[in-house]
């Protein structure tokens, strides 16, 4: 997308509670803990067992405390086919695991699921050990238990902050939020666009307009995690018309920002790929949110992101918008 195009309208309907939520919750609250494991010395015969009686379809593989591999329903079929039950688990099990950490957010499991397409993920935390596995199912099952909790604590706070803009009298009343973002830092990922979606809210922000502000602001907080060499700054001005999310870092900059707006592409490295981030759909989620998109990047010296979403007539309004 050229500079002079502007960002095509996203569709309100498009963005869902479901798809809010798979922002906000972190793998920990979905997976299933304790986890069902076996060694590589398992012989597959027992493992037969133990995916019969624990009706599970796949287990990880751990030696000496570490996870050293997975092991499928799959693979004990192949196993079955040769007539190879008295072979250990080493011998059929995948050693090139895909993991996800307890702390990062559900959709990046998501984003895994889709470019691995495997069943299920073993969940580690910052150090690496095995705390929890996350299948399709888990994720399904949380994101509609947590649909149905009750929201009566955030409703209080929404009530006591949404008066904000109703007794201050100026031309151009806004209230702006600032959140230093660190290169690198996968734990917090997610927290300053966390605390954007919670401001609105309770500034009341319709559920539409807080969903895509969301979206649009993690996906600007995780890229200057993954790009950046400095990491960068995320701001957000809340008026009662707009909203505007400014995402600036230092770091490389952009070579190709036409190309970078294409599905897909991504200038990743490989070990960022292997924790599960840097897909390539970062700008694309922010475009499909926002109403305008502006992205100017300089070769060594940064990138500055723009997004505006405005508070359509079709929407409810922030208190004090006419």
């Amino acid at each position: 997308m050229r500079d002079h195009e502007p960002a095509p309208r996203p569709r309100v309907s498009d963005i869902t509670k479901v798809q809010e939520l798979a922002y906000q919750l972190k793998i920990q609250q979905v997976m299933t803990s304790p986890v069902v494991t076996v060694t590589p010395e398992t012989r597959m015969a027992d493992l037969k067992e133990i995916l019969r009686t624990r009706r599970i379809s796949g287990t990880p593989v751990v030696e000496g405390g570490q996870l050293v591999g997975i092991v499928s329903i799959e693979d004990l079929i192949k196993a079955l086919e040769r007539g190879a039950l008295d072979a250990p688990v080493s011998q059929w099990m995948t050693s090139r695991v895909v993991t996800v950490r307890a702390d990062d957010s559900v959709i990046e499991a998501v984003k895994r699921f889709a470019q691995y397409r495997v069943g299920r993920l073993p969940v580690v935390d910052a150090e690496g050990r095995l705390v929890g596995i996350l299948t399709g199912g888990d994720i399904t099952r949380g994101l509609l238990a947590a649909i149905g909790l009750g929201y009566q604590e955030e409703e209080i706070h929404r009530y006591r902050a949404s008066h904000i803009f109703e007794d201050i009298e100026s031309d151009n009343t806004s209230l702006i939020l600032r959140y230093k973002v660190r290169a690198r830092d996968f734990q917090r990922g997610g927290e300053a666009s966390s605390k954007i979606r919670r401001a609105l809210t309770r500034l009341g922000g319709s559920p539409q307009v807080v969903r895509r502000a969301a979206i649009a602001a993690y996906e600007a907080e995780m890229n200057i995690i993954i790009h950046t060499t400095h990491g960068g700054e995320l701001v957000a001005e809340i008026q009662p018309h707009q909203m505007r999310i400014l995402a600036v870092d230092h770091g490389p900059g952009i070579e190709d920002v036409e190309r970078a707006m294409q599905p897909g592409y991504s200038t990743a490295p490989e070990w960022i790929r292997e924790l599960g981030f840097g897909a390539g759909m970062g700008l694309t989620n922010i475009q499909k949110c926002a109403d305008e998109m502006h992205l100017e990047s300089k070769l060594g010296v940064g990138t500055r992101l723009t997004i505006i979403i405005r508070l359509h007539p079709e929407a409810q309004t922030l208190p004090g918008s006419r």
